[in-house]
């Protein structure tokens, strides 16, 4: 009688257990929450583009405004983690944090509430610390710059042809937030697009020290125009640049979207990282009960890494033919952004290089990156590593001065 109650008892527990298991993996539509940390709001071009992207995978997925819960101005502080432990509170099954700085403290709230997923873009840890609820995310937005950088190459011949400029004045300029590898990886491969199709192109970078100072940048862009730069483009999040470049009748190429409604005259093509596909991903995967991806990497192939509608009125004729035939080249594979062939560094070429993919506090190199004759960006990790200081490339501040 006995062992008969106790099998009852343990069967019982079975199917308790596997009910538990089954909610636990199975979060139905209308409990489901996303909760959403930005650095800015809509006025940074940055937060807006995921901005958009949350309201685009709010839209496939089916889920109602109160749902999604969007964190606006949140410093790279603390306040991340208070703004975090808020959203745990209010029920959030995921939350997603979109600047840099974020990361630490982002951490800390996935170390305590160990029930709840956290997601952060262009972050590094999550390979390293391998919790299961805390994930990277980035795309290969360098194949996107790239392609930008042809674009921006292309009209610079226009120019030469036309006699505007000759082809040793064919010098771009370049408005970076920091000396980061992010923003390394991305003047470099917007430098190198340019550069495929216009091999006499220079181009200078000034620093503003900010993802977002629109006096700075504007002011950036300006010193670089001053500095015979013909050509504008940038890594910075306000309308600083390219309404200077509008001002002053400069080409520009954007970033994050287009600005082709502020700058009708100017504006030739902007790329960005679409992160509808990754919100869409780890709320599918959250709701199905399945694992997200510690360290994911969008593409061109996944529609992660996209460009804006050519402006024809701005850009050289023929541009949307060369953009579309580059672009299936690199899904091929049969185009390399960081060939080493394309590039030096110190007048030599580069068949070796040790990034650091591992961070630790003294950002030692860890990785052998160069293989079958290029750098392979962002295929270690997510985040970019790239931070090569290549020959055509002039830094005009590094101090943010």
């Amino acid at each position: 009688m006995f062992r008969k109650t106790l099998s009852m008892f343990l069967a019982v527990l079975m199917v308790a257990a596997l009910a538990v298991t089954m909610v636990s993996c199975d979060k139905s539509n209308e409990d489901f929450k996303l909760g959403v940390i930005l650095l800015h709001d809509e006025a940074s071009t940055y937060d807006l583009n995921f901005i958009e992207a949350v309201y685009r995978a709010k839209e496939q997925l089916g889920l109602k405004d109160d749902q999604v819960i969007l964190m606006r101005n949140i410093p790279e502080s603390n306040a991340v983690y208070e703004a975090a432990a808020d959203l745990v509170d209010q029920g959030c099954d995921i939350i997603f944090a979109d600047s840099f700085g974020h990361e630490t403290y982002l951490l800390k709230a996935a170390k305590e509430f160990t029930d709840v997923q956290f997601c952060h873009a262009t972050g590094t840890m999550a390979h390293t610390e391998n919790l299961s609820n805390f994930h990277n995310a980035f795309a290969s937005i360098y194949e996107g710059r790239y392609l930008a950088g042809v674009a921006a190459g292309l009209k610079l011949n226009e120019m030469i042809a036309a006699g505007k400029i000759t082809a040793e004045q064919a010098k771009m300029g370049y408005v970076g937030a920091f000396t980061y590898a992010e923003v390394i990886s991305g003047y470099t491969s917007f430098y190198l697009g340019a550069k495929s199709v216009c091999p006499s192109v220079t181009m200078d970078v000034q620093f503003t020290g900010s993802w977002y100072d629109e006096i700075k940048e504007k002011d950036a862009a300006t010193a670089l125009i001053n500095n015979n730069c013909v050509l504008i483009s940038q890594h910075a999040d306000s309308m600083g640049a390219p309404s200077v470049c509008e001002e002053k009748n400069v080409p520009n190429v954007s970033y994050n979207g287009s600005t082709v409604a502020s700058c009708p005259n100017t504006f030739i093509v902007s790329s960005k990282i679409d992160w509808t596909p990754y919100f869409v991903y780890i709320c599918e995967q959250v709701k199905a009960g399945k694992e997200i991806a510690l360290d994911w990497t969008g593409t061109i192939s996944t529609g992660s890494v996209v460009l804006a509608e050519v402006n024809e009125k701005a850009a050289a004729a023929g541009t949307v033919e060369k953009l579309e035939a580059v672009k299936a080249d690199l899904v091929a594979g049969n185009v390399k952004v960081f060939d080493t062939a394309t590039f030096t560094k110190g007048g030599e070429a580069l068949t070796s290089y040790m990034a650091d993919v591992d961070t630790d506090a003294n950002y030692t190199p860890d990785t052998e990156v160069i293989k079958d004759g290029y750098f392979h960006e962002s295929e270690y990790r997510s985040a970019p590593y790239f931070d090569i200081q290549i020959d055509g490339i002039t830094l005009l501040n590094t101090n943010f001065g």
